[in-house]
């Protein structure tokens, strides 16, 4: 993210966090941990089924779909934490030169964009979810229902469309501070 050069009054986007932005980080902060911890536990199931298959001929069964499943629910617990950080990829070549008002504007409409992107997947996985679940679709090997590892991805993916709009929320203001502080110079 650009640092934007205003006065020391002025709220700096990835700190001008109200109560609902702290309870946003706080809630994205633990999911990320949840899937970090969930990453964690399946490098150590994967580590006891690759060394009971090569030693033991008796690997863990089923590691597949509980890898393919549990990675797809820690994979979206990241998001929101990241795009609350700022840590997603910018190219700002082409806004190195722009005013901090332009630049928070780009970044209100990309977080924006964020928003609907994470509004669009959270009601495509609930949907799908239901889909699966009304087929009565299970895993292959463990039986395990299928729509319960999609449903488990919508809180990441909600907490990622509530962030986008939150940031893009937070950036607007910061760019209404900005015209007006340089119109006021």
């Amino acid at each position: 993210m650009q640092d934007i050069p205003l006065d020391d009054a002025a709220p700096k986007p990835a700190y001008a966090f109200g109560p609902f932005g702290h309870i946003l980080l706080g809630s994205s902060k633990a999911l990320a941990i949840a899937g970090g911890l969930v990453f964690v536990l399946l490098v150590a199931m994967s580590i006891v089924s690759i060394v009971g298959r090569k030693l033991f001929s008796a690997p863990v069964s089923g590691d597949m779909e509980v890898l393919q499943m549990a990675a797809a629910f820690a994979s979206a617990c990241f998001f929101a934490h990241c795009h609350l950080q700022g840590g997603d990829v910018k190219v700002d070549f082409f806004t190195a030169h722009a005013s901090p008002v332009v630049v928070c504007r780009l970044d209100a409409m990309g977080s924006l964009l964020v928003g609907i992107f994470g509004s669009l997947i959270t009601w495509r996985a609930c949907m799908g979810a239901w889909s699966i679940k009304a087929a009565g679709e299970t895993s292959m090997i463990l039986g395990w229902p299928v729509w319960i590892a999609q449903m488990l991805m919508v809180p990441g993916f909600l907490l990622l469309a509530l962030a986008g709009l939150y940031k893009a929320w937070v950036y607007w203001q910061h760019s209404l501070y900005a015209s007006t502080s340089q119109g006021a110079a």
